[in-house]
């Protein structure tokens, strides 16, 4: 595993002074940023190594029109997390400056990269609030209210074994309350005494020992000099999986190699696989001291060391008795067992198995969408916390790319560079290239061997999850929620580069009857965008007072228009039920879709339109024009979308301060469909998507598709697929009787590679018992034209077909012209026999008179014998 760490991370950059990017933008991701006025971010080394752009990132949301002052006045995105059995979905979006996705088979790349995505979460203390002066735990999750960097002292060097006194005074001297806290400061005197790995490559880098005379986990060839950025241990950063504990849940690995899922990075996550590292005495006591410099089993036992085991877990609710543990019903994830292998047991919740599919293709050298124009995500299906506490949590992305300039999987420590065995390493810094010229002239190729595997990062600022109990429903634990938020900041499209201008997270949001949607998004009132500007350029371009970022929601009746709709002419409230709303409280009659319609459209300054406390009606001071006195997030609502007899309803919306035409677009639209719907990324690896029980399912088989792409799979009754289809002038095409509700598959144009195909099994509703079934395809782009597929196989339930695109399938039964024909014929040849009988007895009348006298005579004897028998 060792090897496969140090090697997977191996990456040529064709300039060395280049920044590449992994940016995340849903949730908002920080860059370092905390809530500077200038372009540029303050502290590149403020809590982690992100070796992006000094312009990236955004400022943590401000609650209302005043810039926050700390932790306790700073706004932290709410999402509900899910329940028992009901998810709630969150869209993570990012982008990758040097690209990824493809396949080495028959779509490779530029390069080779992997998209690792973790959280770490904790217990939300409610009474930190605005007014409160209760200081922070050391080691409690918080955006800080500086930006400067934690502090770090390191044990005294002539201390070699320190007590435990003199530890917890160097962490409570460090730890800043005012300051940024992800990892532990535990985490990083860890790292700073471990040995680092010498099994890795380390090319011709020179890493240097540290103060006790060894090189330790600090010091990695993208970071030989051990610089320290807050607490986060540079070995732990910069190689996945990590061989020892870490303070991070795995989420996603998204790789352009599928095969790695099962042989390395699903076998060796953190979630399902025990860490261990090793622990010793404090000076003169039985306690365990939280770091050690021995990395290995055989190191650590040797010097009176514990090799002790950290399991990765959701969270701990209680050290109660295993009999309590395995009696809650609340949770399939709850054991009974040792966290830490030197405490007692307690029940714990698992960690979810990490999910591991194929990276979504992007272009090198563009910081923008997929290959299909879509943003590249993940569909984070957040937590269920079976406590029901309140969690604060970040989320973390790792971005890796590497290169097949050498053996990737088979480099190690045995290539480096070492003079002294006249060893060279396969790469070297800037190297002179002899390209066989008589003049033996040599071309400089830019490298940089600390950079020749390279790992970037992004993480979010402080989110919460928020229990389901908070709706106060009684089916909350079971309702499907789906999030809809705001992404980007204020300036035109080269001022806020590499961060985006606003847009909605996601613009196009697919829903059925049975979704919830939680809309809600949060702003800065600093994004003043001045200098210093970086390589870029300073500025806020947009709409009301500059710095400030704000948003609302009003109903437009289509994507290119911008004019919004009065509330007389829109439906889109009207038809929303209010299930949860983070305003109006105070209102008794209940909220009405006015209410809900005025809360959105002034960002939550006005809470209903009349009869609460911040009406609009009555209000002494009015709505600004430009949002600027509306607040700068809102947590808004969650609202249920009815659909009516079409297959679907489309509601399209705006911000009416920041769309700004051939500026910047603000637009969304929500999809409800009556029909029910399933979506997946799949890759080259393959995988299925189904409907129904399973009844209506699409198969992807490996190595249909050359990449990873969103297929999506839509199950439209017989009704609305007629209607839909009158609407774009067609109809249900093929003789016989629709055997079959409608399937759409999308996207409809090809998607498989040579003469590989999509399979397609489609559920039968009325199948004649003697039809036979075709199957027929076309598009919402070509209705008009349908071309029957080939039938695989099928039976009274079922048909199974292939096809190379998507579009619209039916299936139409037809009776069986051989079997009718058959029978047909037998009827004919039997009615002649008939007819032939009697003008044969008409001609010859004494002839039916002796047979019906035989036959006669025939039944009395046979009753006689039957008789004479009994």
């Amino acid at each position: 595993m060792y090897a496969f760490v140090g090697k997977l991370l191996v990456v040529l950059l064709l300039v060395r002074s280049c920044w590449s990017d992994c940016y995340m933008h849903n949730p908002r991701g920080s860059n370092n940023r905390l809530n500077e006025k200038s372009a540029n971010r303050r502290n590149a080394n403020r809590v982690f190594d992100s070796q992006n752009n000094n312009r990236g990132g955004y400022n943590v949301g401000d609650p209302d029109k005043a810039a926050n002052t700390g932790d306790r006045t700073q706004y932290n995105m709410k999402y509900f997390q899910s329940g028992v059995s009901g998810g709630s979905e969150l869209e993570v979006e990012w982008t990758n400056q040097h690209g990824c996705g493809g396949n080495e088979d028959n779509d490779p790349h530029k390069l080779n990269c992997n998209m690792v995505l973790q959280f770490m979460c904790q217990d939300h203390d409610s009474s930190h609030t605005p007014t409160s002066n209760k200081a922070f735990p050391l080691e409690y999750l918080r955006n800080g209210a500086n930006t400067q960097t934690q502090d770090f002292t390191p044990r005294n060097n002539n201390n070699k074994k320190e007590s435990q006194n003199q530890a917890y005074n160097r962490r409570r001297n460090n730890v800043k309350q005012d300051r940024v806290i992800h990892e532990s400061w535990m985490n990083y005197d860890r790292c700073y005494h471990r040995e680092r790995n010498r099994g890795l490559f380390t090319a011709d880098q020179n890493l240097r020992n540290g103060r006790y005379g060894y090189s330790s986990a600090i010091y990695t060839r993208q970071n030989p000099q051990g610089n320290r950025r807050g607490y986060e241990c540079p070995e732990e950063r910069d190689y996945y999986p990590y061989w020892h504990p870490t303070e991070w849940t795995d989420l996603a690995v998204l790789t352009d190699n599928i095969t790695h899922c099962e042989t390395h990075f699903k076998p060796n996550s953190q979630n399902t696989v025990l860490k261990y590292q090793c622990y010793e005495d404090f000076d003169n006591t039985n306690d365990l001291r939280h770091y050690s410099r021995w990395n290995n089993q055989a190191q650590c036992v040797a010097n009176n060391g514990q090799w002790l085991y950290n399991r990765t877990v959701l969270e701990v609710l209680s050290s109660g008795s295993s009999q309590a543990c395995s009696g809650r019903n609340d949770s399939k994830n709850v054991f009974w067992g040792r966290v830490f292998e030197a405490d007692p047991p307690v029940c714990y919740v698992a960690a979810p198995e990490l999910e591991c599919r194929a990276a979504d293709w992007s272009r090198v050298n563009h910081l923008g969408n997929g290959r299909d124009g879509q943003p590249l995500k993940y569909i984070w299906r957040l937590p269920y916390f079976p406590s029901g506490n309140t969690k604060r949590c970040v989320l973390r992305i790792r971005y890796n790319i590497s290169t097949d300039d050498y053996d990737p999987m088979n480099t190690t420590s045995e290539h480096n560079r070492n003079i002294g065995q006249g060893r060279r390493s396969p790469v070297q810094q800037n190297p002179n290239i002899n390209i066989g010229s008589k003049t033996n002239q040599a071309l400089r190729l830019a490298i940089n061997t600390a950079q020749f595997g390279r790992t970037f990062q992004d993480r979010s600022h402080v989110v919460q999850l928020v229990p389901r109990a908070a709706l106060q429903k009684s089916d909350a634990q079971t309702i499907s929620i789906k999030n809809l938020n705001v992404r980007g900041k204020r300036g035109n499209i080269v001022q806020t580069f590499p961060s985006v201008e606003y847009d909605f997270v996601p613009t196009r949001m697919e829903i059925d009857e049975s979704d919830y949607v939680h809309i809600q998004w949060t702003g800065s009132n600093t994004h003043n965008n001045g200098n210093p500007a970086g390589d870029g350029q300073a500025g806020d371009a947009g709409e009301g007072t500059g710095g400030t970022d704000r948003h609302n929601m009003v109903e437009i009746s289509s994507a290119d228009v911008n004019y919004p709709l009065p509330y007389e002419n829109a439906n889109m409230f009207k038809d929303a039920s209010i299930y949860w709303a983070s305003f109006g409280k105070d209102k008794t009659a209940g909220l009405t879709s006015q209410d809900l319609a005025v809360a959105m459209a002034s960002a939550g300054l006005f809470e209903c339109y009349e009869n609460c406390n911040k009406e609009a009606k009555t209000a002494s001071t009015p709505l600004n024009n430009l949002l600027n006195n509306a607040p700068a997030s809102f947590e808004g609502a969650v609202l249920k979308f009815q659909g009516n007899s079409m297959r679907n309803i489309i509601y399209h919306y705006i911000c009416s301060r920041n769309n700004n035409f051939t500026n910047r677009s603000q637009k969304g639209k929500i999809i409800v469909g009556l029909a029910a719907l399933a979506y997946k990324t799949i890759g080259w690896n393959g995988g299925e998507i189904s409907l129904s029980g399973g009844t209506n399912k699409l198969t992807v088989p490996r190595g249909t598709l050359t990449s990873a792409l969103e297929m999506r799979m839509e199950h439209w009754k017989t009704t609305d697929c007629q209607e839909l289809l009158q609407n774009l002038g067609s109809r249900i095409y093929g003789e016989g009787e629709t055997a079959s509700d409608c399937l759409a598959i999308f996207p409809e144009r090809k998607v498989t590679t040579n003469d590989t195909n999509i399979w397609i099994t489609m559920k039968l509703n009325n199948l004649q018992s003697t039809g036979s079934v075709k199957v027929y395809q076309t598009t919402t782009a070509g209705a008009n034209s349908w071309t029957e597929v080939t039938v695989n196989s099928s039976d009274a339930t079922s048909v199974t077909f292939s096809a190379q695109s998507g579009g619209i399938f039916v299936a139409k039964s037809s009776p069986n012209i051989v079997l009718i024909v058959s029978i047909v014929a037998a009827c004919v040849v039997v009615g002649f026999i008939i007819l032939g009988t009697i003008v044969y007895f008409k001609k010859y009348p004494g002839k039916w008179t002796k047979i019906r006298t035989n036959t006669a005579q025939s039944l009395q004897y046979t009753v006689r014998s039957f008789q004479s028998k009994v």
